[in-house]
């Protein structure tokens, strides 16, 4: 017979329930497994959203095509193209300063006065021996010359009794002829005339060597006597170069760095400067152009140097041509000298502060944009460039030609019409895109 169990239909169903619930809730881990997995791998590769940056505070151009001139610019400074440095021409002790820098000069005015002692004392020792060296000449001098007449006088009475022997000689010769005197008697007086004859000769031979052996002890004498007097006109001229003076019409002016001013009492050594004087109506330009930029420059390139100062030209402009190019490089810049043509405006003066623009060339066809922050000739570089709606801007690569101060080639990446930011957007270096607000 049959036993009928209990809760059994109950037991089934809970079984099944749980059942359910288990494999609804694996279902429900998987699912929520791979939708965890899928946002998670989409998030990391999402790309960063573009950030905003306001429009008014960058700096936009268009991409051209046409005539560019290239130039280089440079800072510098207005300086004489006439100075002269004054220095001291011995040891000395400033006395008294007569003039200060900034007053005009003439060339002889007087400057500065110095004493030295040392040089007034050598100064009188070189005039003793040249007095001594001209009464050593002198007497040399007249004692050849005593000695000369002396010799001339020996000569001129051996002539006179050759002369006496010859005729003599001649007498007797004719006596002898006729039997009045001796031939013994008469060749004696002929040997005698001979004699004679040959002591003459020998005596203006001596006489002619006497004169050469005269004039060389007097030039050797005159060398001496011309060597103290170079000696002593020397110091004569640093004595009276105590009194310093400025040399040539001008401005008198400070000495530059590093060189220091002097004072009164100060002792200096030769050599030492003492001023500088400098023509302040004829100023040329120094330019301190960046080495990398200087390869272009030539001499005779036009350029533009501006002043900041009313008058002598449109604002201050002063036209003139490259004039020198210096051969050393000092701190990274090379000096570049620009003769200035034309009036200077009123207030310009040596050491005044100008900005300088030298042209190099002008390019008649090429496509250009202004110059970036960061761009530099011949190099590659990463620009923003505008899309057309002007609501976003792509970064992209251009490659950069020759270059101006302003303007720079175009050589790839973009084209006429583009536009492209070009100020500093370093700060968006790891973005592809960035929204303009």
């Amino acid at each position: 017979m049959d036993i009928q169990r209990k809760n059994v239909g109950r037991n089934k169903a809970i079984r099944w329930t749980i059942i359910g619930v288990v494999v609804l809730a694996v279902a429900c881990v998987g699912f929520f497994g791979v939708t965890v997995g899928g946002v998670y791998y989409g998030i990391y590769h999402l790309k960063p959203a573009a950030p905003g940056v306001d429009m008014s505070a960058l700096w936009p151009d268009t991409v051209k095509r046409g005539p560019m001139v290239r130039e280089v610019r440079g800072l510098g400074t207005l300086v004489p193209e006439d100075t002269m440095l004054i220095t001291a021409n011995t040891d000395a002790r400033i006395e008294r300063i007569l003039i200060k820098p900034g007053t005009p000069v003439k060339a002889d005015s007087l400057v500065m006065v110095m004493t030295s002692p040392e040089l007034q004392t050598a100064l009188l020792d070189a005039q003793y021996q040249l007095k001594a060296a001209q009464a050593d000449f002198e007497n040399l001098h007249v004692t050849l010359e005593k000695a000369l007449l002396d010799m001339q006088s020996q000569a001129a009475q051996t002539k006179g009794d050759m002369d006496n022997a010859k005729l003599q000689a001649d007498r007797d010769r004719t006596l002898a002829k006729d039997g009045l005197v001796s031939e013994i008697d008469a060749k004696i007086s002929a040997t005698k005339a001979e004699q004679l004859a040959e002591q003459y000769q020998l005596q203006q031979k001596r006489l002619e060597i006497n004169s050469k052996a005269d004039e060389a002890q007097l030039a050797a004498a005159k060398v001496k006597v011309d060597q103290l007097q170079a000696e002593y006109d020397l110091k004569k001229s640093q004595v009276n170069q105590l009194n310093v003076r400025a040399g040539f019409d001008g401005m008198l002016e400070a000495l530059p760095a590093p060189l220091t001013q002097v004072e009164e009492g100060q002792k200096v050594l030769a050599g030492t400067p003492l001023g500088k004087v400098a023509q302040p109506s004829h100023l040329k330009a120094e330019l301190k152009i960046a080495e990398t930029q200087v390869k272009d420059i030539t001499i005779g390139q036009p350029a533009v140097i501006d002043t900041r100062l009313a008058g002598g030209g449109s604002n201050g402009l002063i036209e003139g041509r490259v004039s020198r190019i210096d051969p050393s490089i000092l701190n990274g810049t090379v000096t570049v000298d620009v003769a200035l043509k034309g009036q200077l405006p009123q207030g310009a003066r040596p050491d005044l502060s100008v900005d300088g623009t030298i042209q190099l060339e002008k390019l008649d066809d090429v496509v250009f944009v202004g110059r970036p922050v960061f761009g530099q000739e011949n190099s590659s570089v990463q620009l923003f460039k505008i899309q057309p709606d002007g609501k976003y801007a792509d970064k992209v690569k251009v490659a950069f030609g020759r270059s101006s101060v302003n303007t720079i080639e175009i050589k790839n990446g973009l084209n006429v019409g583009d536009r492209v930011i070009l100020s500093d957007m370093s700060n968006y270096d790891q973005y592809d895109r960035i929204k303009l607000n």
